[in-house]
């Protein structure tokens, strides 16, 4: 049986007072592409683009051209004269078109098709493989955003994660972003909203974006120990319980060792016997013990034997690692009371800061005892990791505002605007 293409069209593809008039082949400078010309139907009258009400005729437009999916790796466009209609309401308008979305030269479905591969791919290689521009690509990510944050559903939301990302060089203010992320054990991990800069501004701005419905439901808040972010959650967020990051709690313990390593390394003189002892030894001393083999793990030991201040320090990072197997509070308190004692009695200075900064938060690094079995502790790194694959992907997201796009196309777990069918 012979199927026609104006047949699978309106399989596909079937747009309510209009027809499919003509398919035709055209060759230009050697690329082949597939014209679709599409008719008013005669019994449909037009309705007006903003009120989507029936309106009566006023003139016609010149004809326009929309790109549609791809048939066959044959570029397809739609071709139509729009109507102008005289609204009662609005005015002289162009009609509704179930094809079109405003001015855009892009067909909603070529628009999701678009995006949907986007979240695959990069946007460039996207791009050069359907033979667009960069930026249709950028613009039909943009509409399939702007569609699902209005649509999106915010209910049930129990835990939070507000963290920073630092995404282009540099330490000013704009080189970081505030996210804050739904990090519910029985809920879908998702990015919930995105800032430019890391103040108490942003972070206001943030929260007050996801409403005061949304923050009076949140129970458990994940962060780390940046103070600014302390004082917002504790003003805003007051019913909340809040538990540092373990991660960041790691963290702070592998900057102190390295700092240790690099303090003893520049004391010592050139060719000394410590220094050949420390020498490459940085990678293999913010790893955990357990993951350190072969002829790392042997000099590690080497290392150990030796006493010397970076071997104390990394000997304190790896006995703390005891201290998140605890199910008790009690004993997890009575442990951290006596590491960060012997941490202090160190004369280290790097270990020394530390311990305070943990004596100082000791009830929020104890609440990741309390609730950890209530949010998925690892999720707030998690999605950071995964917000640092996209950006690497992305290259060239040199604006704030593509890179934003980008992490709510792919994180935010946005739902699609409704097709007439699905796409591979």
């Amino acid at each position: 049986m012979d199927i026609k293409v104006k047949t699978v069209l309106n399989r596909i593809q079937h747009l309510n007072g209009f027809i499919y008039q003509d398919t035709r082949l055209e060759e230009t400078y050697g690329r082949v592409r597939l014209v679709i010309s599409i008719g008013a139907h005669r019994q449909r009258p037009a309705h007006c683009s903003i009120c989507e009400e029936v309106a009566p005729g006023y003139d016609y437009e010149p004809e326009r051209h929309w790109l549609f999916v791809p048939f066959w790796g044959i570029e397809v466009e739609l071709r139509y004269r729009p109507r102008r209609v005289s609204c009662p309401t609005h005015g002289v308008v162009v009609e509704a078109m179930p094809w079109n979305e405003g001015k855009r030269s892009t067909s909603k479905a070529m628009m999701q098709f678009l995006g949907q591969w986007a979240r695959r791919l990069s946007w460039q290689e996207t791009a050069r493989v359907f033979r667009v521009p960069w930026v249709s690509v950028c613009r039909s990510v943009e509409w399939m955003v702007a569609w699902g944050l209005k649509q999106r559903v915010l209910d049930g939301i129990h835990a939070l994660g507000i963290d920073e990302i630092h995404w282009r060089h540099g330490l000013h203010s704009k080189s970081y972003m505030t996210v804050i992320s739904q990090i519910d054990t029985d809920q879908v991990r998702r990015v919930l909203w995105v800032g430019l800069r890391r103040t108490q501004r942003t972070l206001k701005q943030g929260l007050a974006t996801l409403g005061q419905d949304v923050c009076a439901g949140v129970r458990l808040v994940c962060s780390d120990m940046w103070e600014p972010y302390r004082q917002v959650i504790a003003k805003k967020l007051p019913q909340v319980k809040h538990l540092l990051d373990r991660f960041h709690v790691t963290l702070n313990l592998n900057k102190a060792v390295d700092t240790v390593r690099r303090q003893e390394t520049a004391g010592l003189k050139q060719g000394a016997y410590g220094r050949e002892q420390l020498k490459s030894m940085r990678w293999t001393l913010l790893r955990r013990h357990s993951r350190v083999l072969g002829k790392a793990r042997a000099r590690l030991e080497q290392l150990i034997r030796g006493h010397s201040k970076t071997a104390r320090a990394y000997v304190l990072k790896e006995s703390f690692v005891h201290f998140w197997s605890y199910k008790s509070v009690t004993w997890a308190r009575n442990f951290l009371t006596a590491w960060t004692t012997r941490a202090l009695k160190s004369r280290m200075k790097p270990m020394v800061k530390l311990a305070r900064s943990l004596r100082e938060h000791e009830e929020l690094i104890l609440n990741w005892i309390r609730f950890r079995h209530e949010l998925l502790t690892g999720a707030v790194e998690g999605l950071n990791n995964k917000i640092r694959v996209v950006t690497k992907r992305a290259y060239g997201f040199r604006t704030y505002r593509v890179l934003e796009l980008a992490l709510y196309h792919t994180l935010g777990h946005l739902p699609d605007p409704p097709s007439t069918h699905e796409f591979w």
